[in-house]
C-alpha cells in the first residue's frame, strides 16, 4: 500500500509536536543521571525537610546539570506556537478523517499557549530534589497529552477522535499520579484512571449505537443520515456522558475535587484549563456538526447540565476549606459557562467558547501559580485559612491573586467579564420568546447570571482572607522563582489586556469566519 506522505504537510501542528516529543525524549535519554539514594528516599517519604536534617546536602546532580532543560522545552514549544499561530487554509488528510482550518488552528494555538505557561510554571517544582529526576518524563507526558488534544479537535471521524481522546487521557493519569508518595497523588491518579476508563467505555457504547444507526463514523456522513430515533438519542446521550467527564460537568464531576486535591498543583492547573478546553472544543464541534439534525434534543440536555453544573458547583465551593478543592468546584462552574456558549448553535458560539477558554487559561493559571508558589515555600500548605493576612507579608502576590479571582468572577473591567458577556450573548443569539426553546434559553442565561453573583461571593472569601481577616502568624514573606514571576506577568497582562483590547476577540472571530 502506497502512502501519500504529503498529507503530513496538512498536519503541521501535530508534526511539530511529534518532533518536539522526540527531541525531548532523546535529550532526556542521554542527559539524565541516576537519582541519588537521598532523592529517592525524599520522593518516597515526601519530606522536603529531609535535606536540612542531612546537614544541607547538595541537590540532585541531574537538577544542577540540567537547568537548561526547562528553557529548552519552553523554547521548542514557543517555536511551535509561532509556526502555527497564523490561520491556515482548510485541508484534510487520511481520507477526510483529519481536517484543519483557520478556526481549528486558533484553538490549537490557545491550547499550546496554556501548555507553555504550565511548563514555565513547572520549573520550580521540577527543581525539587524529589522530582528533578522525573523532569524528562513530565515533559514527555505533557507534550503527549497536547498531541492527543490536537488530534481530538481536528478529528472528522469518531475513530480518530477516540484515539486522540485516549492519547490525552492516559498520559494525564500518569501526570496526576506523578507525586505518588505525596499529597494523595496516587489516590488521585487511581480515581482519575478508573473514572476515565468507565467514561471511555460509555462513550464507545454511544458511538457504536450511532454507527449501527448510520453505518458510518465520518462526521459528515452521520450528519446526513442521522434521524432522531431511540437508538440515536441514546447514542448521543452516552457520547455526551463520556465527554462530560472530561469537562467535569455535573453529574459527571465526582472525580474532580479528589483528583485536583491529590495531583501536583502544576498538573492540577494544566488539567483545569488545557484539558477542559480541548474537550469543550471537541464537544462544540461534534454537537454542531454530527448532531445538527438533533439540535432540539441536545439543547434541552445541555440546558439541564449547564444549570446543574453552575449551581451545584457554586454551592459546594462556598463550603470548601482546601484551596485546591475550592478551585476544583470553581472549574466545574466555569465549565458550565464555557458550554453555555454552545446553546446558540452558531459561528458566534465557537468564537465565544474559544475566547472564554483563552481568558480562563490566563486567569486560572495565575491562581494556580500562586497556590503552587505558596505550597513550595510553606511546607505544602493549601488551606484557605493559611491565607489569612497574606497581604501583610506578600502584597504583590495578593494583588495578582485578587485580579485573577475578579476575572474568574466576571468583575469589570477585567477580561473575565467580557468572556462571560460573549458567552451569554452567544447562548441567547437567535432565541425567540415566542417559542418554548427560546424562553428556556433566556431562563438558563438568567440563572447563569444569578450564579455569577454567587460565584463573586466565594471568590471574595479568598480576597477577604488575604486583606481583611486577622492572623497573628501569617505566611512568611518569600521570594517566588523567576519562572513563577514570568508566568504571573503573562497571566496578569492577559487578564487586564485581553478584555479591553478587541484585537484578541477579532483574531478569533476572523478565523471563525465572522
Amino acid at each position: 500500500m502506497n502512502i501519500d506522505y504529503s498529507q503530513f504537510l496538512n498536519m503541521i501542528p501535530e508534526v511539530t509536536l511529534t518532533a518536539i516529543l522526540l527531541i525531548v525524549f532523546v535529550v532526556d535519554l542521554f542527559t539524565a543521571q541516576k537519582p541519588s539514594a537521598l532523592a529517592v528516599r525524599q520522593a518516597e517519604e515526601g519530606e522536603l525537610a529531609l535535606e536540612k536534617e542531612k546537614g544541607g546536602a547538595q541537590p540532585l546532580a541531574a537538577s544542577a546539570l540540567r537547568k537548561w532543560f526547562n528553557p529548552l522545552v519552553c523554547v521548542l514549544l514557543f517555536i511551535h506556537i509561532l509556526i502555527n499561530i497564523f490561520p491556515t487554509a482548510a485541508s484534510t488528510a487520511f481520507g477526510g478523517m483529519y481536517e484543519t482550518n483557520a478556526n481549528i488552528g486558533i484553538i490549537k494555538t490557545i491550547l499550546a499557549f496554556g501548555t507553555l505557561i504550565v511548563l514555565i510554571q513547572a520549573r520550580e517544582w521540577l527543581q525539587r530534589p524529589d522530582t528533578a529526576f522525573k523532569e524528562g518524563e513530565f515533559y514527555v507526558l505533557v507534550i503527549s497529552t497536547l498531541l492527543g488534544m490536537n488530534m481530538m479537535v481536528s478529528a472528522n471521524h469518531f475513530l480518530l477522535f477516540f484515539l486522540g481522546l485516549e492519547m490525552a487521557s492516559v498520559p494525564m493519569a500518569c501526570l496526576v499520579a506523578m507525586d505518588k508518595y505525596r499529597h494523595y497523588s496516587a489516590e488521585a491518579g487511581a480515581k482519575f484512571i478508573l473514572t476515565a476508563t468507565f467514561s471511555s467505555g460509555v462513550m464507545l457504547f454511544g458511538i457504536s449505537f450511532i454507527y449501527g444507526a448510520t453505518g458510518s463514523l465520518y462526521f459528515e456522513d452521520i450528519a446526513s443520515k442521522i434521524v432522531a430515533t431511540p437508538l440515536t438519542i441514546l447514542g448521543m446521550v452516552f457520547f455526551f456522558s463520556g465527554l462530560g467527564f472530561k469537562i467535569s460537568l455535573v453529574p459527571f464531576h465526582f472525580w474532580t475535587a479528589d483528583t485536583y486535591q491529590g495531583a501536583p498543583t502544576t498538573v492540577t492547573g494544566y488539567l483545569s484549563v488545557v484539558s477542559k478546553g480541548a474537550a469543550a472544543f471537541a464537544l462544540c464541534a461534534i454537537l454542531m456538526k454530527v448532531f445538527a439534525p438533533m439540535v432540539e434534543y441536545w439543547r434541552y440536555m445541555l440546558m439541564v447540565v449547564i444549570v446543574l453544573s453552575i449551581t451545584i458547583a457554586n454551592l459546594f465551593a462556598i463550603h470548601q476549606k482546601n484551596l485546591k478543592r475550592f478551585m476544583a468546584f470553581s472549574s466545574i462552574s466555569q465549565a458550565g459557562y464555557i458550554v453555555l456558549a454552545i446553546l446558540g448553535d452558531s459561528a458566534m458560539s465557537v468564537v465565544a467558547l474559544s475566547y472564554y477558554v483563552l481568558i480562563y487559561v490566563v486567569a486560572n493559571l495565575a491562581v494556580f501559580a500562586i497556590i503552587a508558589s505558596v505550597e513550595e515555600h510553606n511546607g505544602g500548605t493549601v488551606n484557605m485559612d493559611s491565607y489569612n493576612g497574606f497581604y501583610k507579608t506578600n502584597p504583590r502576590l495578593s494583588f495578582i491573586m485578587t485580579l485573577a479571582l475578579f476575572s474568574l468572577g466576571g468583575i469589570p473591567p477585567f477580561a473575565g467579564m467580557f468572556s462571560k458577556f460573549f458567552s451569554f450573548m452567544a447562548a441567547a443569539q437567535g432565541a425567540q420568546v415566542t417559542t418554548t426553546i427560546g424562553v428556556l434559553t433566556y431562563a438558563v442565561v438568567f440563572i447563569a447570571l444569578v450564579n455569577t453573583v454567587i460565584s463573586l461571593y466565594y471568590y471574595l472569601l479568598i480576597v477577604k482572607a488575604m486583606f481583611i481577616k486577622p492572623n497573628d502568624n501569617p505566611l512568611p514573606t518569600f521570594k517566588s522563582a523567576v519562572s513563577t514571576k514570568f508566568t504571573l506577568a503573562i497571566c496578569t497582562l492577559g487578564v487586564v489586556v485581553f478584555g479591553v483590547c478587541s484585537f484578541v476577540y477579532d483574531w478569533i472571530a476572523v478565523a471563525a469566519g465572522m
